[in-house]
């Protein structure tokens, strides 16, 4: 559990337990030892392909830290028992596939209604609907950011490689606790089965955050405030001091129903969307390469942004100023600093292993002179550096 007192035990049997050193492992097992390093001490999912191994690595692992692994009977429960175990104190983890994902939209909105901390690793693969169980996809972009009905923001990453996988699902937990929001963590199924070296770091040179927990008595009765102007109320716990009263209907400061009043809707969900627009400094994270002289822009992200750098970093060897932009952080997306490198390029390019998804965000912060076009491929097969090598000598 999170609450306090408990960290000196939990940092001794993670050190008893994983040995800092260099590790070969799938991308599935990288997720969950970063969830275990991020204090995740409970599991509640459904096996699915390509994800499963998280839920395996999981159900091995937590027992030995005195955690909580639950299979339930399908991905609906799955994210239900999160939810309650978050306001327990858990940090809670599942991990699914496009048609778990699906199933998890309404319970992920409640979340965010809620202000439920919570880290859902989708392993995308190809869709629609069964598609390619076996094969990796990234075809979920926009499902996380728009897959659950109404006016809601999400935080959703994307890491790039098992060790990035590691670090991305920690930092994953750490914007959970720390904005007290649901985060997606967009995997792939190629990522996911792809076996490399991953170094584990000693448990004291990891980062952890925890929730804002009340302060005095006035902020453990309005468990939906606002007492510190961030937009982050402190999150009660169940069967800590006050009892509080959760639901998804719209309500008051004090979790109170209130759907009568249109500016307890209004403040309510503007507050939620602020505190995710206004601490971007929390999540928001991209990486570049030869950016500073492109003239040729490549936008890219997860498992094809590995072809890309191969492809930009050949396209320099032949005297093509190329350059690579890997959003880590796709939503919200980094458009500030897409609208500045597109003001520098005169082409972008955007490989995706879907029909043009984040090409669509690109599009919104570049010029209409910047020629923009998209590189995509389907049907479970990754893009290779000498697809995208292609495209960039041809817009040279």
């Amino acid at each position: 559990m999170i609450i306090r007192g408990d960290e000196p035990e939990q940092v001794r049997l993670l050190r008893k337990l994983y040995k800092p050193g260099n590790y070969f492992m799938q991308g599935n097992e990288a997720v969950a030892y970063g969830a275990l390093f991020a204090g995740c001490r409970f599991y509640a999912g459904y096996p699915i392909t390509p994800s499963s191994e998280i839920a395996e690595t999981m159900a091995r692992e937590l027992p030995k830290l005195h955690g909580y692994y639950l299979q339930m009977e399908d991905e609906i429960a799955s994210i239900a028992a999160m939810i309650g175990a978050s306001w327990t104190g858990f940090k809670v983890m599942t991990a699914t596939a496009g048609p778990g994902f699906s199933l998890m939209q309404e319970n992920l909105g409640y979340a965010v209604m809620t202000e439920t901390p919570l880290v859902l690793v989708d392993v995308q693969r190809s869709g629609p609907s069964t598609g390619q169980a076996t094969k990796g996809a990234q075809g979920d972009f926009f499902q996380a950011r728009w897959g659950t009905h109404g006016d809601h923001p999400i935080v959703a990453l994307s890491p790039t490689s098992g060790q990035d996988a590691f670090w991305e699902t920690i930092r994953a937990f750490n914007i959970a606790e720390r904005l007290r929001t649901p985060v997606v963590v967009l995997f792939d199924g190629i990522l996911a089965h792809t076996r490399e070296l991953v170094k584990i770091p000693d448990v004291d040179d990891v980062e952890i955050t925890y929730r804002k927990l009340p302060a005095n008595e006035e902020e453990a009765r309005l468990p939906f405030g606002d007492p510190h102007g961030d937009g982050v109320p402190p999150m009660p716990l169940f069967g800590h001091g006050y009892f509080t009263h959760v639901t998804g209907s719209t309500h008051k400061e004090n979790g109170l129903r209130d759907v009568y009043t249109p500016e307890v809707h209004d403040r309510l969900v503007r507050r939620i969307h602020r505190k995710i627009e206004k601490n971007r400094e929390v999540y928001e994270r991209y990486e570049e390469h030869f950016t500073d002289d492109a003239e040729i822009l490549v936008v890219s992200w997860g498992v094809t942004a590995r072809p890309a750098l191969g492809a930009v970093l050949r396209a320099r060897e032949e005297g093509i100023k190329a350059g690579l932009f890997v959003p880590k952080t796709v939503h919200p997306f980094p458009g500030e600093r897409m609208r500045e490198l597109g003001k520098r390029a005169r082409a972008i390019l955007v490989p995706e292993m879907n029909l043009g998804q984040m090409i669509l965000e690109v599009e919104r912060y570049v010029n209409d002179d910047v020629l923009l076009k998209g590189i995509n491929k389907i049907g479970g097969v990754p893009l290779t550096v000498e697809e995208i090598l292609r495209e960039i000598r041809g817009v040279a």
